[in-house]
């Protein structure tokens, strides 16, 4: 029996992510804490190029790739697949990006919650279409550059863990490639519960968010530690617990250390520094309401 800290890994090594890849870092971790009784679904997308073509892989457990809109019915279909020969112990894991998820497959990860499927999803979220060329997603936050929002986009960013706390399954949570425990731990919590479970995975992205790529670490840890991007939970759509308590720091931190956010006024700041605590406010009253 391997200890928390004894993962075994299910990504080979020599995969066609970028130097610095925030979401290759997320995907070991989350590869590590399926385990190897596991089969993964994934769509096209950065994932798809860390798979590999057909029939090469860099992964040591099954996969199923998807069409772009279908990683949850996907991976619905082959539980109930698995659930019809008798395994209940294969975990099904549906690996997805920001646009796979809170765009283009939303409708089916919706289903698949209202009907409580037995299978994990994750979105690696770099918060645009990366793959294709750094296009805006409904995942992209307000005011940060993308090609197809050269002046900042004028939207604010789809919160994707509430909304799938909004369906009441019975576990969905936040999590961050560059905070390995807490997401590894999230990942087993979901191992031991039956039905629908989501963690929206924040994965820095150096091609995208223009960055150096030795800094992903940094950045990541940016995000959480100046609450833009707090680590939470919620079970059955109602109790909240933050997992993470951050050191507070100034929101121009994590903002002004990427070049997608390069273009803010001192006022663009305090304006976002302003939704930063308001959006905390609200989610330790959540955490503190028993």
């Amino acid at each position: 029996m391997l200890s928390e800290y004894e993962y075994r890994d299910n990504l080979y090594p020599g995969h066609m992510a970028c130097a610095g890849c925030g979401e290759v870092l997320g995907l070991k971790l989350v590869l590590q804490a399926v385990g190897e009784k596991a089969m993964a679904v994934v769509l096209p997308s950065c994932l798809g190029i860390i798979l590999g073509p057909f029939p090469y892989t860099t992964f040591k457990i099954p996969v199923f790739h998807a069409a772009f809109e279908t990683a949850a019915s996907s991976a619905a279909g082959i539980s109930n697949a698995l659930l019809a020969q008798g395994d209940e112990e294969t975990q099904v894991v549906a690996l997805a990006g920001d646009g796979g998820t809170a765009d283009i497959g939303f409708q089916a990860l919706s289903g698949a919650a209202d009907r409580d499927e037995n299978i994990i999803y994750c979105c690696f979220d770099n918060e645009a279409y990366m793959n294709t060329g750094i296009q805006s997603s409904s995942s992209t936050p307000q005011l940060a550059w993308t090609t197809t929002t050269p002046l900042g986009k004028s939207l604010k960013k789809k919160n994707m863990v509430e909304i799938m706390g909004a369906h009441k399954i019975p576990y969905a949570a936040s999590a961050c490639s560059c905070f390995p425990d807490d997401l590894r731990r999230k990942i087993s919590e979901a191992k031991k519960l039956k039905g629908t479970k989501y963690i929206h995975i924040l994965s820095p992205c150096p091609t995208g968010w223009r960055f150096p790529a030795r800094l992903t670490p940094n950045v990541g840890r940016l995000a959480v530690e100046t609450k833009y991007y707090p680590l939470y939970e919620i079970r059955n759509g109602q109790e909240y617990t933050i997992t993470h308590h951050p050191k507070n720091l100034p929101v121009e931190n994590y903002l002004l250390a990427q070049g997608r956010f390069k273009h803010l006024t001192k006022k663009d700041l305090e304006g976002i520094q302003k939704e930063v605590d308001a959006r905390w406010g609200e989610l330790t009253r959540r955490a503190n309401k028993k």
